[in-house]
This record gives C-alpha cells, structure tokens and sequence, in this order.
C-alpha cells in the first residue's frame, strides 16, 4: 500500500529519491518495498555511506575474500565492490527508468572526491566508472568546484548522465547550468542522442541552516535570532527561481527541441541538523515541480508518518527569500562567505569520508584474510 504522504509528494511534482544504498538493503527486498510503499523512484550514495554499509554484517565477506586473494589493492577492492552494488540497485530500477523514460529509476555513483580540483581525471573516473557500472540509469556524481564545472561539460558531451554535488551558492549553481547546457551542445554537435542524457543538480540545504545559525547566534540579537532555520530555505527557494529562468531561454528552447531534458533541481542534504527544527522541514517546504529530493532513511520514514504536503511551497516565496537574504547580510552574515566556505568544507568532509572507507575495506581486507 503506498503511503499517502509520500504520494502526495510525488503528485506535487516532487521525485523521491533514498539517500542510502547497502548490499542489505538490495539483497533483503528492502528497496523494492521502498519503491512499493514510500514512492521511492531513485538512489543516491556517497563514500559515507558505503562505509557505513561495508562495517555492517558479512554481506560482503565473500567478495572482500575473492579480490584481496586476486591480488586486488584497497582502491580497486572499493571500485569493485562500490560499482557492483550501484549496477545491482539500478537493475532494481530499470522498470521506473523505462516507464519515466530515464527520468527517474537513476542510481548515483560518485567520483574520487580526492579529484575535486583535477578537471582531468575527474572526467577520466567519470568515463571509468560509467563504463564498469554499465547501465544505462547509472548517474555519476561530480562536484561544482571550479575544477568540476568543465568536467561536467566534457562527461555530458560523451553522453554520460551527471548527478552534480555539493553546490551551496547561486552563483554556481548558475554555472553548473551553463555547463550542463555547454555538454548538451557539444553532444548534439558530436550526434549524441540527446534524449538520452538526464542529469540533477543537487543543491545542499541543511549545511546552510548550520553554519549560518551558528553566526547568527554568535551575532546575539533578538534580530539575528529571528533569522535562524531560514536561510536553507530561502537559497533552495532562489535556486528554483534561477532554473526557472535558465529552462525558459531561446538557448534551452533550441535544444529541448532536438530532444534535450532539462537539468531538475535536487535538495539535497534534507535531514535537519538542528532538533529544534521539524524532522520534515526540509521536504514538506520545498515542494514544487519537477524536483528531486534525496533523503536519508529516517526524514524519509518521518515523511510517511507525519509529513503534511500542502502544495507548492516554493515558487510564491522569491521576494520573501530573496528578502531573507539581505536581512542576514544587514546584521552582519555573509553570504558569499558562507557559501564559499560550504564548499571547502563539503570537499574536506567527502575527502575524509573517502579515507574512511579505504581505512574500513583495508580492516576488512585483513580480517577476511587473516
């Protein structure tokens, strides 16, 4: 039986999407319940949560046993296991990929976050790890830093559908538009069918609330505490305002007529930080139309129970947001500041997640073989 919250959502235009994926969680039936129950059409990971998935159970046992006797180091055992888990969820996705017409049914992948600032080999893991998932509904996830907006550009030229990460600032999420929109030109130039390309951009939301709380509170006053747990809100509500101008211009037009799909906004990082904020703030108050948001197992749980989905909570709200923004400027909180620190932050964050996960498969190696 679906859960009408979760319904709800989805008929707002809003695709949800679980921000987890284990071997237990395909193996055991529990995604297909997902995709039944809770209208999940799609996937997200990271190296946090691979990590957290290998330390749990044997599921992996066999496997981890099998390359580290083949001779396999620790970075080829991760790609190896990583890459199998991501094409095993997107075959459990092929039929929602098919009846959306590549849509929705889409697993991400990420890229080395070590290569956050190399343009190259960013795109030459993004062609890699296409190729060894191989399937068609496989997203890879390439950060917007600066170093990963032409490697945006050069993936969806190859016909590579791209999920892009860690984006925190308007400006550069303009600027990942306009490499989306720069790829989807170099692939129809090259006869890339363009129909076939999808990518989301996924825009973090909780991690502004966090950081920019924290000054607000540092601030004191009653009216910098009157600004707290906006902020989020306020950047993802512009965010939308941005791609809503974007996918209206003559150079969009030109290209949805030769089969181009526009690149949807993500909210991304939707699981509220700060107890005193409702476990659902993030969901209930940024829907609207073709959207995604990619949840963490419990906001997702909290949805179906509790989450009450009125209509369109974002396209009436550009002048309150727009006017929020300059409120914190006015008492003293920088928004480029802020952002441009997100992103630092976000790249040191998923670096060291990702030496987590070679430091949990290495234990593991050793434990297999010992």
């Amino acid at each position: 039986m679906t859960n009408p919250n979760t319904q709800a959502l989805s008929d707002a235009g809003v695709s949800i999407w679980l921000d987890d994926l284990s071997r237990e969680l395909i193996e055991t039936g529990k995604i297909s319940d997902l995709i039944t129950e809770r209208n999940v059409v799609g996937l997200t990971s990271n190296p946090s949560i691979f990590q957290a998935a290998l330390s749990k159970g044997e599921r992996y046992n066999d496997d981890l046993a099998a390359l580290t006797k083949d001779g396999k180091d620790v970075e080829e055992v991760v790609h190896a296991l990583t890459t199998s888990d991501v094409r095993n969820a997107c075959d459990l996705f092929l039929p929602l990929y098919e009846s959306t017409k590549g849509v929705d049914g889409r697993v991400s992948i990420e890229v080395d976050p070590r290569l956050a600032h190399d343009t190259e080999k960013t795109i030459e893991q993004a062609m890699s790890l296409h190729e060894a998932v191989g399937r068609e509904n496989v997203l890879i996830k390439i950060p917007a830093t600066k170093a990963g907006l032409p490697a945006i550009t050069a993936a969806i030229a190859e016909g590579i559908s791209v999920n892009v990460t860690l984006i925190f600032s308007l400006e550069r999420y303009r600027a990942v538009m306009n490499a989306y929109l720069e790829g989807l030109e170099k692939a129809h130039a090259a006869g890339h069918d363009l129909s076939k390309i999808h990518s989301v951009a996924s825009f973090f939301v909780s991690r502004v609330d966090s950081e920019i709380d924290k000054r607000l509170d540092a601030i004191g006053t009653d009216e910098a505490r009157g600004l707290k747990g906006k902020a989020g809100l306020a950047n993802a509500r512009l965010a939308y305002q941005a791609f809503e101008e974007v996918f209206s211009t003559p150079r969009w037009g030109t290209l949805a007529e030769a089969g181009a799909n526009a690149q949807r906004p993500l909210w991304a990082s939707t699981g509220v930080k700060d107890p005193a904020y409702p476990d659902t703030m993030y969901v209930t108050e940024l829907v609207t139309a073709n959207v995604v948001n990619t949840m963490p197992g419990a906001t997702l749980e909290a949805t179906a129970d509790h989450g009450d989905v009125h209509g369109d909570t974002v396209t009436g709200g550009y002048e309150l947001a727009s006017n929020l923004l300059d409120d914190l400027e006015r008492v003293g909180v920088s928004y480029n500041e802020v952002v441009e620190l997100l992103e630092t932050e976000g790249v040191e964050k998923f670096e060291k997640a990702w030496g987590e996960l070679l430091d949990g498969v290495t234990a593991e190696m050793e434990k297999v073989t010992a």
